[in-house]
């Protein structure tokens, strides 16, 4: 559980600094767009939306807007309203996420919904959406709408199956890759994609940056189920055991529930159903992930999903574009122990 999974990097820790490095110049451009398009006449607006869009996160979903634009040799601007549309759609979910998991803890801070409550958090994440699909159709391309409309609905979709195997034992593996293919790597997948289509590059090359965008994003929502049974609050940015409090099946627990004897099984199954939530359970619950091998081989499938990613772009020619795209889906993994 030591080694990275590409030799590039082995010197030092993998990092997302090499990526916004790349795009700090379009950063700005982007940033500008987010200020600008999360102003309204109602205050609330952006005092809500201020305090999570400023609140501390990497922004990786548009920089990979940007950095996927530098690997093709686009030279204008349009990507700059649409990686701010991505962050908006990611913003929005996070906002009706936090609503619906009741969490208390986003990126170290208190989440919206704690500090103005559920019903406006809900509706600021709709206004956010709203500003997403004006700054899509102010673009004018129906190819980038679509992608971007379809996965907004994908994602939406993978939330709702989400809730619907919330504290239900008998989710397994094949259903939970579905799910976060949908809730997670839609949106890292279409980030990527739009790059190449203001870019008028080939079919090919939407593809590969789809895919690649698609398998770093399963690659980060399995690291982040590693995450929550591995690490403190101050490297989670929220409480500790949330997904386990909160009865989601992630990977490492349909893991460990399938590889325990029966004793080990009554305790999953009081457990998801919410029977047993207490510190002293997540401390049984980590044993038992611990000592079914369901860690290790939770990141070792993060790291299968992250060679396809890398793999996904091994055509395009080398830079600093194709490396810091690279290192970005080491460090998405590596943040998992």
């Amino acid at each position: 559980m030591t080694a990275t999974i590409h030799p590039l990097h082995s010197e030092r820790e993998p990092s997302l600094d090499p990526l916004m490095q790349l795009v700090a110049d379009d950063m700005n451009g982007v940033n500008a767009v987010i200020l600008d398009r999360m102003q309204s006449k109602v205050a609330l607006i952006p005092e809500l939306a201020g305090h999570l869009i400023a609140g501390g996160g990497k922004r990786m979903r548009p920089m990979l807007t940007l950095a996927c634009a530098r690997l093709v040799g686009y030279p204008g601007n349009r990507h700059h309203k649409l990686a701010a549309a991505v962050e908006f759609i990611h913003t929005a979910t996070l906002l009706h996420d936090d609503v619906v998991d009741g969490s208390g803890m986003r990126r170290g801070k208190r989440t919206a919904n704690l500090i103005w409550g559920n019903s406006a958090s809900v509706l600021v994440g709709d206004f956010l959406f709203s500003r997403a699909f004006e700054l899509m159709v102010e673009d004018g391309s129906l190819k980038v709408l679509k992608i971007l409309s379809s996965a907004s609905s994908v994602i939406a979709e993978g939330e709702v199956e989400q809730l619907t195997a919330q504290r239900r034992i008998e989710t397994d593996e094949e259903q939970y890759l579905a799910i976060i293919g949908a809730k997670t790597a839609a949106l890292f997948a279409a980030a990527c994609r739009v790059a190449p289509v203001v870019a008028e590059a080939s079919e090919d090359t939407e593809l590969a940056l789809e895919a690649y965008g698609k398998n770093l994003g399963i690659a980060f929502q399995l690291a982040d189920d590693v995450i929550d049974y591995a690490s403190d609050a101050a490297v989670m940015g929220k409480g500790v055991g949330d997904d386990f409090r909160d009865g989601k099946m992630t990977l490492p627990v349909i893991l460990a529930y399938a590889r325990g004897n029966e004793d080990d099984r009554s305790f999953w199954r009081s457990a998801i159903s919410g029977e047993r939530i207490g510190d002293e359970d997540l401390a049984q619950a980590t044993r038992l992930i611990r000592s079914t091998e369901a860690l290790s081989d939770t990141i070792e499938c993060a790291r299968h999903y992250g060679r396809r990613a890398i793999d996904a772009v091994a055509n395009f020619p080398s830079g600093k574009a194709k490396s810091a795209l690279t290192e970005a889906v080491e460090f998405a993994i590596r943040r998992a122990y």
